[in-house]
């Protein structure tokens, strides 16, 4: 082998070190960290002061509970991660998975307004098909579930869809719109809105940094606005806060729909024009051969066809590397 070969470089690095900083990527936390990987806090500290060594950089940052990646350590979270990927399927063999038989844990990132139509039926689908598995849903949005991915936090994400990085793939789920959703009774009118009655009420707004949302930027390009009087960053938290009151909300449909039949809401079209977006499985290119990932991903196409039938009625599978187009902004 030649001199110069770039995996003989290799024997002056302790490849241990990878793995502590995958983890460390992942959960962001020293003592979390020591406890998923059967070390010390003490030894785990050690292990960061020389990766900061080896690549120059403090790679994390104190940050409330924990810590932050540097842009340094973000941008290692593919390289490392993958690498490990295939270390391990080249010792171990390829992953197998049964899953009558294996267990899994299968951790999922999407926002509540997803949560609250496929997770349900995602638990009872993952219970009876494979009853040693369990489904842990974490906080994310099409924002932050990039990073998610990146860090393996998250095996899968849901999320409408937008410029994902080239790590990144992707199968359409389904497509959806918007719907307005409020109290009959408190607001005292018939289905649907008029639009002189939605521009009149109230507005709930679903927004994570409660600023805007897409409603504002419609209503903008006509020259005219709308009164907010309350913004929540969790869709869960809208029935709760229209409930007795003359107000409305405007939020994804497949939200809208299932919120207003547990909570007795009345739900209608907009009398605005709101673009559609399409919402997908996403997955890091690491995982695509991961069998644990396809399965994940096969069962969340099912339900959605079930849960979101397409127009026309067609049954046919997403594309596996299916290319979402547009985005499920804040409303």
């Amino acid at each position: 082998m030649a001199a110069d070969d770039p995996v003989t470089d290799l024997r002056g690095y302790d490849l241990n070190l990878l793995v502590v900083l995958a983890v460390l990527l992942r959960e962001r936390n020293v003592t979390r960290t020591a406890e998923q990987l059967h070390m010390s806090q003490a030894a785990v500290s050690a292990a960061l002061g020389r990766l900061r060594k080896l690549f120059g950089d403090p790679l994390f940052v104190r940050a409330p509970g924990g810590m932050a990646p540097t842009a340094r350590a973000r941008s290692l979270q593919g390289p490392v991660r993958q690498g490990l990927d295939s270390l391990k399927v080249a010792i171990a063999g390829e992953p197998e998975f049964d899953p009558a038989r294996d267990a899994a844990v299968f951790r999922l990132g999407m926002s509540d307004d997803l949560e609250a139509l496929l997770l349900p039926e995602l638990i009872a689908t993952v219970t009876a098909a494979s009853p040693a598995s369990s489904v842990f849903c974490l906080q994310a949005n099409r924002m932050t579930v990039a990073d998610l991915l990146d860090s393996g936090g998250a095996q899968v994400g849901v999320a409408a869809s937008a410029a994902w990085g080239p790590d990144i793939r992707s199968r359409t789920l389904f497509e959806s719109g918007y719907a307005c959703l409020y109290d009959p009774v408190a607001v005292g009118s018939p289905e649907p809105l008029t639009r002189a009655a939605y521009l009149a009420l109230p507005h709930v707004m679903i927004s994570a940094d409660g600023t805007r949302g897409v409603v504002d930027d419609v209503l903008d390009a006509e020259n005219l606005t709308r009164r907010r009087v309350a913004s929540t960053a969790h869709f869960a938290m809208a029935p709760l806060l229209l409930a007795g009151t003359a107000s409305v909300a405007t939020m994804p449909r497949h939200a809208a729909e299932v919120l207003g039949a547990r909570f007795g809401l009345q739900v209608c079209e907009p009398p605005i024009t709101l673009p559609r977006f399409t919402v997908s499985a996403l997955w890091h290119r690491s995982s695509s051969g991961d069998p644990r990932v396809r399965w994940l991903v096969e069962t969340l196409g099912e339900l959605a066809r079930t849960l979101m039938p397409p127009p026309g009625g067609t049954d046919a599978p997403a594309p596996w590397d299916g290319a979402p187009s547009m985005n499920g902004d804040p409303v």
